[in-house]
This record gives structure tokens, sequence and C-alpha cells, in this order.
């Protein structure tokens, strides 16, 4: 399907819903096709790949800071 790009401004969730049914989808600027509007490959999470590869530096990072700290961080000394 050829769209002019004017158009495909004003249609756009609807021709990204059609490229993701596997239509091609072209974007033309004066009547020159310039853009291919297609549906990616599904792409399959796996849940727990980084087990192991991410590690806490600081285990009380997640506590407030005190008023000293506040200011140094503020005053860019921290």
């Amino acid at each position: 399907m050829d769209v002019g790009i004017f158009e495909a401004k004003s249609r756009f969730a609807e021709l990204v819903k059609r490229a993701e049914e596997g239509e091609d989808i072209i974007l033309c600027r004066h009547g020159r096709a310039v853009v291919k509007l297609s549906a990616m490959a599904a792409t399959e999470r796996v849940l727990g790949q980084a087990k192991g590869q991410i590690r806490e530096i600081d285990d009380e990072w997640w506590k407030a800071m005190t008023a000293g700290e506040a200011e140094a961080f503020y005053a860019g000394k921290y």
C-alpha cells in the first residue's frame, strides 16, 4: 500500500496496525517511495537471562540521604 507522508501522519496508528498484520506500507514523498513500514519479527523474552550478571555495589543505596549528603549532592560535591 502506497501512502503519502502527509496522509500517513493522520493515519499513523492505522498504518502501524496494518503493518503488524503483515501488510507492507510504503511512505511516499512527491510520488517517490522513501520509507517502507513493515512488521518486525517477534522476539521472545526469557526471564532470568541476566541472573548473576547484576550485582549490588552498596546494600544501603535505597536509604534516604542525610541533610549533609543532600547539601553536598546539590552543591555538586557528591
